[in-house]
């Protein structure tokens, strides 16, 4: 047993990463080189047939620079949001406690329910946003606000950060309790304004729990698929789709295309994040 070492403590945990990351990762490459009929039936082999047809789809341009600009847009976004209110949140003031646990209901509720809310509270006819506003006389009629992009990307995304702001603003609110109340004792000695010692300690030692936020928020906004498949399903056609609910749709018609655009999807995500933490020198100390 000695022999072993922790490779005993440590087998579940690799059994479950190898489960529930690696075979489904095996999968879906090995699907990708499949042709299966729209019933499920393997038809042999495609060989690189099924990333041919994916790289020559007209649709898959726009939906790629719309997936970079929803990940940076919701992002950005939900960092400079969370970090306002994280800061809000570590000061004190009266009914915190129950502020802090308000942040909490978009996080405690279903991401997909709460899209679907935004959908009905949307709808064109029953909506509430379209009486409110026609009563107050603030637009002249009905808006269909999710079937045309430029109303439904606007939409989304806000569905998008508020529910990406409970995750990250406690991210953020834990880092921020981390810091010694001693340094800020020394700034004001040393004669240091709020904004510089915002600046020059509060930032630097919360380093950690921002990339934390972002790297997390990297890669849930980018395959990001309840808030836009339950509010507009990426239509009218595939013009509100990110790379995930263009894999989505690509099933009804080529399961194996969908599977090329899903190890396109991985390789983009591993890519985003290793490019971020370079850039972000993620395992290096402030000097």
């Amino acid at each position: 047993m000695d022999r072993l070492g922790p490779l005993p403590w440590i087998a579940p945990a690799v059994l479950l990463i190898v489960l529930v990351v690696l075979w489904p990762v095996y999968e879906m490459v090995h699907t990708s080189f499949l042709r299966i009929s729209t019933s499920g039936f393997v038809r042999g082999s495609a060989g690189l047939d099924k990333y041919r047809k994916l790289f020559a789809e007209t649709d898959l341009g726009h939906v790629l620079l719309s997936t970079v600009i929803w990940t940076v847009a919701v992002v950005g976004l939900t960092m400079v949001l969370s970090l306002a209110l994280a800061q809000l949140f570590n000061q004190e003031f009266p009914g915190r406690r129950l502020t802090r646990w308000a942040l909490i209901a978009p996080w405690a509720a279903s991401v997909l329910m709460t899209a679907i809310g935004f959908k009905w509270m949307l709808n064109q006819t029953a909506g509430v946003l379209n009486t409110a506003m026609t009563d107050l006389g603030l637009i002249n009629g009905p808006k269909d606000w999710l079937g045309n992009p430029s109303t439904a990307w606007p939409w989304m995304m806000f569905v998008a950060v508020f529910v990406s702001l409970p995750f990250t603003t406690y991210t953020l609110l834990a880092g921020l309790q981390t810091v010694p109340g001693e340094v800020y004792e020394a700034a004001r000695v040393d004669g240091a304004s709020t904004w510089q010692t915002y600046l020059r300690i509060t930032l630097p030692l919360l380093r950690p729990a921002f990339l934390v936020g972002v790297v997390i928020n990297l890669i849930n906004v980018f395959n990001s698929f309840p808030v836009i498949w339950g509010m507009t399903q990426g239509g009218p056609g595939s013009q509100t789709a990110t790379t995930t609910v263009f894999m989505y749709q690509l099933k009804d018609t080529d399961i194996g295309e969908s599977a090329a655009m899903s190890v396109v999807n991985f390789a983009l995500v591993v890519l985003m994040v290793l490019v971020f933490l370079k850039v972000s020198r993620w395992n290096e100390d402030e000097s």
